[in-house]
């Protein structure tokens, strides 16, 4: 261990540090959520799923970042997924994109950018099956967002088949991933294989749909809608006159609808849940956690459709805590278990509007 404090501003500090140290002290700089859920789970899922993160977050910051053109975000792409794929190249990737970050990426995922060869050393550690399911996940990630990021999105999206899409491509893939780790680390989870596929996309979504409408006005404020405009025909709102200070009834009409949507894709999380092994607590607690606070966060968006600002709808501390405390006290009972989740989620549905989520087989739709 280096006698230098390992931070992430001092990148040569974690030169000493294990595998698992160096990816944890990683991802608390890049996702405190996920600094918190994914050691949750079993010794030989969390390196694998951490790494995962990981990889994932490098191509976020590709996609995000202000300074690179459409064309060189494509090309960034294409080299990070071969890396992964073959193990080879990742040092001329870090050394070519990170002096062009810009200051709107932020340090820790600078710094990311920066220990690419070790990230990818990491994932090549794994054995082929593990490989394959990151590969994989990459892959359709870096190949879908580009479709989206080169859309005008200021009038959002045409159809709600084009928010599954993009919910799979920046989620729903993610899922599929996480299930086949779950199934690669346990015969007994793998028996249920191809359901846990099917669910993981719609799990992905739930996830994902809450996100996009937590963030409604941070990103109306930077010209972008994620939101489908066929879901507002029936509504009668036009997403093109959407701005941070739109106040209109019909417009939350059109987010209850979606709200009951979201619900219907984390109901489909719960089964998935569900079918994992009840003494499997640890990825039970992995999923349940980001399960509850979603749920949470639907519920208050609910109960505040005139909000204007995402921090208006965000859970506070002592509801993150809470769902920690009740999940771990009732995470093996799939009775209490849908209990809890139908007393939660009372009212996310809309009466006069019922969804039956298709995106269950997404992957095949795309």
């Amino acid at each position: 261990m280096s006698a230098l404090q390992p931070t992430l501003d001092k990148p040569e500090s974690l030169t000493g540090l294990s595998d698992d140290e160096f990816q944890a002290l990683l991802l608390e700089g890049v996702s405190r959520t996920f600094a918190l859920t994914i050691p949750q789970l079993p010794e030989n899922l969390y390196r694998p799923v951490a790494n995962a993160y990981l990889l994932c977050r490098i191509v976020d910051t590709v996609e995000d970042e202000v300074s690179l053109s459409p064309d060189q975000k494509k090309i960034f792409c294409e080299r990070f997924i071969e890396t992964v794929k073959t193990g080879h190249g990742a040092n001329d990737f870090a050394a070519d994109l990170s002096p062009l970050l810009s200051e709107q990426t932020i340090p820790a995922e600078h710094t990311l950018i920066g220990l690419t060869p070790r990230v990818i050393q990491i994932t090549h550690s794994f054995d082929p099956q593990q490989i394959e399911a990151l590969a994989t996940c990459v892959e359709t990630m870096a190949q879908g967002m580009p479709i989206f990021q080169a859309q005008n999105l200021s009038n959002g999206l045409p159809t709600m088949a084009d928010m599954d899409k993009y919910c799979y491509y920046v989620a729903g893939c993610v899922g599929e991933m996480l299930a086949k780790l779950f199934c690669h680390y346990s015969p007994e989870i793998a028996a249920h294989r191809e359901r846990l596929l099917e669910l993981s996309v719609s799990f992905g979504q739930g996830l994902q749909m809450t996100n996009i409408l937590k963030d409604i006005w941070d990103d109306a404020s930077r010209g972008v809608c994620w939101l489908p405009q066929d879901i507002f025909d029936e509504t009668g709102f036009d997403l093109s006159t959407l701005t941070p200070e739109t106040d209109d009834e019909n417009f939350r009409k059109g987010l209850e609808h979606l709200i009951s949507i979201a619900h219907g894709h984390l109901r489909n999380a719960l089964t998935y849940t569900q079918l994992i092994p009840s003494h499997e607590t640890g990825i039970r607690n992995f999923c349940l956690w980001a399960l509850g606070m979603a749920v949470l966060t639907l519920r208050k968006i609910k109960q505040h459709l005139d909000f204007t600002q995402s921090n208006q709808v965000k859970i506070t501390r002592n509801s993150v805590k809470a769902t920690i405390l009740t999940t771990r006290l009732t995470g093996r009972s799939n009775l209490l278990l849908s209990l809890l989740f139908n007393l939660t989620s009372r009212g996310l549905e809309s009466p006069d509007w019922t969804y039956h989520p298709q995106s269950l087989k997404a992957k095949s739709a795309l």
